[in-house]
């Protein structure tokens, strides 16, 4: 067990660059081991979840090398094991793309039910719907998701709710599929995107990824691919947060600006300025930061995965902002954690109205999931005194090298055994 320690009241400033995307890479990865082949993928984030994915990969015969510059090379050509394992599997939601390959490879997959961040109910009922209709028979007991078919067909599935998670695993089950699947109502988030075009230099002819229509035209046979992970949209998201709430100054270079159009104008409404161009997004606070209003909503409107952080932004603010989160109804965690620091927020059914108060001080607090735990971070920077932040390993699961990051725009932060 480790914890971060961090003395608050310092402006963030300088320039950094995002890992890759995490979320991106777990659906790539998988991808990646459709293909009795070998495959490169670049810009791949050393962050816990990616390496846990690379582990059961591993338990199914995949062998994988991730380098220290973020290139991974998989080499899928003998995957034989049908079954996930436990242990693993319940670390992480993503582990259930393991399902929609091994159908799509074997025919058959034995998986069990994810496990991951407490943030909502997030039920695998999609993606078993999902597999019905493409021709599998599909139980879930003893704690595992079964499915076999003798050949998977291709068909039309409304993904409900737009769920990411759906909408990628179909992907991958029906690019191994021949003929021409048709996903309605799709999830539209760049991470789907990227993963589509992973699909379609692997073989599979995959199109309007980012439309809520996607057509699949599977191929029997797919063919390793190299490709290169987008930058990653919520950990930028994340620092360029943090900078706003230390009133800093914090460039992000190589971040594709498109993909968190809606928190920059919220931070915009809130008094921060911001500048972007193709090569990065700047921001910088010069005045007092102003109240606002956010609604969470499937891309691209605001990220659930930045309503923590932009709770602890707004703690200090001036007047009366309110968040409303309409994806994940517990995603309310880290209110108690802040209230620690003397963060002033009442909850009511979906919506967190936040009091600003003068200032936070430094508490003893948890990372309760892994966003929850970038929101401790930005309470703990500008916060008066020393935070601890324990159970860090949730940080680790979605950010790579947060403090020396952190360290290079000037934070006084450091990991310590517990």
């Amino acid at each position: 067990m480790e914890r971060l320690l961090i003395s608050g009241g310092v402006q963030l400033r300088g320039r950094i660059r995002v890992a890759g995307a995490k979320n991106s890479s777990l659906a790539i990865i998988a991808a990646a081991a459709l293909a009795p082949d070998r495959s490169i993928i670049e810009n791949v984030p050393r962050c816990r979840d990616v390496l846990t994915l690379l582990e059961i990969l591993r338990a199914l015969g995949v062998r994988a090398a991730l380098q220290d510059n973020g290139r991974l090379e998989l080499d899928s050509r003998e995957v034989s094991g049908h079954v996930a394992p436990y242990g693993l599997c319940r670390q992480m939601r993503a582990s259930i793309y393991t399902a929609g390959m091994l159908l799509a490879r074997l025919g058959r997959a034995e998986v069990p039910l994810p496990g991951g961040c407490v943030i909502g109910s997030r039920p695998v009922d999609f993606h078993i719907r999902g597999f019905e209709t493409l021709g599998a028979h599909v139980v879930t007991e003893h704690g595992y998701l079964k499915a076999h078919a003798r050949r998977l067909v291709p068909a039309t599935f409304y993904v409900p709710r737009s769920s990411v998670g759906t909408t990628i695993n179909l992907m991958l089950a029906a690019s191994r599929t021949p003929g021409i699947t048709v996903l309605q109502n799709a999830a539209r988030e760049p991470e789907v995107v990227d993963t589509a075009v992973f699909l379609s230099l692997m073989g599979a002819r995959v199109r309007g990824a980012g439309t809520s229509t996607i057509t699949v035209e599977g191929a029997r046979d797919l063919h390793g691919a190299t490709y290169a992970i987008i930058p990653d949209r919520i950990e930028a998201g994340t620092y360029l947060i943090a900078a706003a709430a230390t009133h800093g100054d914090v460039l992000i270079e190589d971040l594709i600006p498109e993909h968190i159009t809606a928190p920059l104008t919220k931070l915009a409404d809130a008094g921060v300025t911001v500048d972007s161009d193709p090569t990065g997004v700047r921001v910088r606070v010069e005045g007092a930061l102003r109240p606002i209003d956010v609604d969470t909503a499937p891309y691209p409107g605001f990220a659930t995965d930045l309503h923590p952080q932009c709770a602890a932004m707004l703690a200090t603010v001036p007047g009366r902002s309110a968040i409303r989160e309409t994806i994940f109804e517990k995603r309310f965690g880290y209110v108690d954690e802040l209230r620690r620091m003397g963060a002033d927020i009442r909850v009511e059914g979906d919506t967190a109205t936040i009091t600003g108060v003068p200032y936070l001080t430094g508490a003893p607090v948890e990372a309760v999931d892994i966003r929850a735990g970038a929101a401790m971070v930005v309470a703990a920077l500008q916060a008066r005194g020393e935070t601890q932040i324990t159970n860090v390993e949730n940080l680790d699961r979605g950010y790579e090298a947060l403090e020396d990051k952190l360290r290079s725009l000037g934070a006084q932060v450091q990991r310590i055994a517990t």
